[in-house]
């Protein structure tokens, strides 16, 4: 197994390489997650519920950073 990961423009997450296709675009060439295109082809609430998920992920992900950098920045003030 690969550990190379490439970044998925379309869910915004770093994926290893075996979990992602190169695709075609408008602008060139990006990576795109297994999980993401198998989401698109499904139903659109089946598409819709993999966006609610993948930007519930992104946006734990994000407070939890601020929260660490929060704690981080304040036990440094003290």
């Amino acid at each position: 197994m690969s550990t190379a990961t490439a970044y998925c423009y379309h869910c915004g997450r770093n994926h290893p390489i075996d979990e992602m296709r190169q695709l075609v675009t408008k602008t060139g060439k990006r990576w795109r997650c297994i999980k993401s295109i198998e989401a698109a082809k499904a139903s659109r609430e089946a598409r819709d519920n993999f966006g609610k998920r993948v930007t519930a992920d992104n946006k734990s992900e994000s407070q939890s950073k601020a929260r660490i950098t929060l704690n981080a920045t304040q036990n440094a003030a003290q």
